[in-house]
């Protein structure tokens, strides 16, 4: 490229970054959603984590007191010693989703070799945490039999083969997701604004009388808004990974990045489009939330995919952001390179479909 062709690049990249930066409006379209999700998924989170439940030990016997330590060692609850009268007054305040009870005999009934149930009272307001519940508490019996050894009236063995080496807390999981969404939506939000507010503005005349060509024209809005929205994902990466949400092993920081970068691409080349098409910012931003958003739903955002109803699943094969969330979290979480090949692949030729799509639609405009 000539050095006089470069120096007008580089005015159209500074003058849409100095513009993108000069206007509030524009990152708070881009972020605010995203932050929005989050905030909502960390509650949710909260609230589907270790279920809140009173213990109630009345046995103060060894195997009263083992079965109590064995309940707190399990990590699956938040305990809260209380008396018979407490807890209920939880349970009925819905303080608590459950009240589980040592009998003050346990112990005695234990060494007689006779049936020692522990009761559970569950507030069985949804199947979510009532069957947490359910599932809960007959493994901390498990472990309390586990633990008596050779002593144990009935033998039990567990034995459990992770097929990851790394276990990942739920809303650890469900940051990669987000950060997928944060790129797509604001290369989408960010170039939509960008292109329209040229055509809305009437300044697209003042660079369609510069002698350049159409393709460095776009090319300057292209780089300029991949600039932002690669930069964000990753401040935003590394957020996570100082906080330890969201740290690749030091072999899967490349193709985390390269990852981002085509999803930013990707939403670029989109926004592009959107805005010539729509030559209006206040089409622009719905329009582009719209595409994200729902993007990021069908491609199974909210949940692990792999789990999610059959008709998304097929849906989702064709959605690409898909391939960037199922690329993220085999690089961060597990070091795997499990099909990365192929999200490469699709996440690049839809990074390039998106290119052509802005390119033709910016071209279109100029042209009419």
């Amino acid at each position: 490229m000539k050095p006089s062709l470069l120096r007008s690049l580089w005015a159209l990249y500074r003058k849409d970054l100095a513009v993108w930066w000069g206007n509030r409006a524009t990152i708070a379209a881009s972020i605010l959603p995203v932050v929005g999700f989050i905030l909502i998924q960390s509650i949710g989170v909260a609230a589907v984590g270790r279920n809140p439940v009173a213990l109630v030990t009345l046995d103060q016997g060894p195997a009263g007191q083992q079965m109590r330590q064995i309940l707190y060692g399990s990590d699956v609850f938040r305990l809260t010693d209380a008396t018979p009268d407490q807890a209920q007054a939880l349970l009925h305040d819905l303080k608590v989703a459950a009240v589980i009870t040592i009998p003050a005999d346990f112990t005695q009934r234990v060494q007689a070799h006779d049936p020692a149930p522990v009761s559970v009272t569950v507030n069985n307001l949804n199947l979510d945490f009532t069957n947490d519940i359910r599932r809960a508490v007959p493994d901390a019996i498990t472990q309390y039999y586990a633990a008596q050894g050779a002593a144990s009236p009935i033998k039990v063995t567990l034995r459990e083969t992770d097929l990851r080496a790394r276990d990942v807390q739920f809303f650890e999981y469900t940051v990669l997701p987000m950060l997928v969404l944060l790129v797509m939506l604001n290369g989408l939000v960010t170039s939509a604004m960008a292109t329209a507010r040229e055509w809305e503005s009437r300044t697209i005349k003042e660079v369609l009388l510069a002698p350049l060509p159409p393709e460095l024209i776009i090319l300057g809005k292209v780089l300029a808004s991949f600039t932002v929205t690669f930069s964000l994902g990753l401040v935003v990466l590394g957020l996570g990974a100082a906080l330890d949400w969201t740290r690749p092993v030091a072999g899967e920081w490349l193709p985390t990045v390269l990852i981002i970068a085509l999803v930013s691409l990707a939403g670029t080349g989109l926004g592009v489009a959107v805005g010539a098409a729509l030559q209006r910012i206040q089409a622009a931003i719905p329009i582009g939330l719209f595409l994200a958003i729902y993007a990021f739903f069908l491609a199974g955002g909210i949940g692990v995919l792999a789990f999610e109803p059959g008709w998304l699943q097929a849906i989702a094969v064709y959605d690409p952001l898909s391939y960037g969330v199922h690329a993220l979290q085999m690089a961060v979480f597990y070091a795997s390179n499990d099909q990365f090949a192929l999200d490469v692949t699709v996440l690049s030729l839809t990074s390039l479909a998106t290119l052509v799509l802005g390119g033709l639609a910016v071209r279109r405009q100029i042209a009419g």
